[in-house]
């Protein structure tokens, strides 16, 4: 008789709860790792061990408990995988992986090396100036940092000498090491869910998303391009998972160029906020399928059940200690499905939960959304 699989997550966000509850759903336990208790998946298991990656006490006991390793994020420095992995621990996306991602700078490289399309980028160093970054990116650049940037924090934006010093001094607080990169005029956003195991690897539809204040609002599913350019982005995001030696699930970012030219944004190793939809509008959502590709099991159609998909998220509006009220507006609506992640505290543009609207009208689902994601009381 075999041993019954445990499935460890370092994490315990809204990822981590979307993804134990698709574990649980084919039979599975779940181990939670985060650093403090009641987190939104921490709740949902008995397995929850409160501390971080740098406690080896606490991340041993995790390990023990767990027969393979996940990761909710990719903020996770690689060295802590590493000691994972030199405990026999299978994790997923490994070590390697994370270290070619999580340091974007590397990232960057690591895609370009592969023939993969970026924009321009440079690195900083403490002899950089202004002018010799104008010179290689153009007069307006984009200054970020290298690790723990997300929802647009580790972003600044440089057009002087003035801006690149406030840049360096206000971003360093955040991670020393900094990059810079071209400031790309676009005229869309597009990003698309990779599903990879041993044996398969799967896309999801090309879709569009919409930002508020740097941080991703809306998500259109699929987005109406031309076929070659669809099958272009299909064919370079398969190719970037395999660049990073990648298994699992990848939610990679693009720019559509006013020159209707595709560029990579970025790359996170693990489900992706651009893939919610898929929960309620595809065969297989990205948290079932990330779960079977780590266990290296058949991967489900990433297929969707109706014409259009549209997901909005739910974003803090205040600070505090504010759970999401009036969520029987949304339930009223039979199109509607809404997501409560279960959050202890708000924080002004954090992410508290989402809706998805499935059917037939783009537009209508569209303002739908909207008008279903006011209603909402945080």
């Amino acid at each position: 008789m075999k041993e019954k699989i445990t499935i460890g997550i370092l994490g315990g966000g809204q990822l981590a709860k979307m993804s134990a509850l698709q574990a649980y759903k084919l039979g599975y336990d779940i181990s939670i790792l985060e650093k403090t208790k009641n987190s939104p998946a921490g709740k949902i298991t008995q397995n929850e061990f409160v501390g971080w990656v740098d406690d080896y006490k606490i991340l041993e006991s995790f390990a023990n408990s767990a027969s393979l390793i996940t990761l909710e994020n990719e903020f996770v420095d690689y060295h802590h995988l590493e000691f994972l992995e030199s405990l026999g621990k299978k994790v997923v996306p490994s070590s390697k992986t994370i270290s070619l991602i999580q340091d974007k700078l590397i990232q960057k490289d690591t895609l370009q090396k592969n023939k993969l399309p970026v924009a321009k980028f440079v690195s900083i160093n403490s002899d950089t100036t202004y002018k010799n970054l104008s010179q290689k990116l153009g007069e307006k650049f984009i200054l970020k940092s290298r690790k723990l940037g997300y929802d647009g924090y580790g972003n600044y934006l440089v057009n002087n000498e003035k801006s690149l010093l406030e840049g360096i001094n206000k971003l360093s607080e955040r991670h020393l090491e900094l990059y810079a990169e071209e400031f790309v005029k676009f005229k869309k956003e597009l990003a698309i869910i990779v599903v990879r195991n041993k044996k398969e690897i799967k896309t999801y539809p090309v879709v569009e998303t919409i930002q508020k204040n740097h941080i991703c609002h809306l998500v259109i599913a699929p987005i109406k391009l031309n076929n070659d350019l669809l099958n272009y982005v299909k064919k370079i995001a398969i190719q970037s998972v395999k660049a990073v030696e990648g298994f699992g699930v990848f939610g990679i970012e693009f720019f559509l160029t006013n020159e209707n030219k595709i560029l990579i944004n970025e790359m996170a190793p693990r489900t992706h906020n651009t893939g919610h939809y898929t929960i309620e509008a595809c065969v297989t959502s990205q948290f079932e399928n990330h779960i079977r590709s780590i266990l290296d099991l058949p991967l489900g159609s990433t297929e969707m059940i109706d014409k259009f998909a549209v997901m909005i998220n739910l974003l803090g509006k205040t600070n505090g200690l504010n759970f999401p009220q009036n969520i029987e507006a949304v339930l009223k609506n039979s199109k509607a499905h809404i997501h409560i992640y279960g959050k202890e505290e708000s924080r002004i543009g954090r992410k508290l939960g989402h809706i998805t609207l499935v059917g037939k009208n783009k537009n209508e689902l569209i303002k739908q959304a909207k008008i279903l994601e006011r209603k909402i009381i945080y």
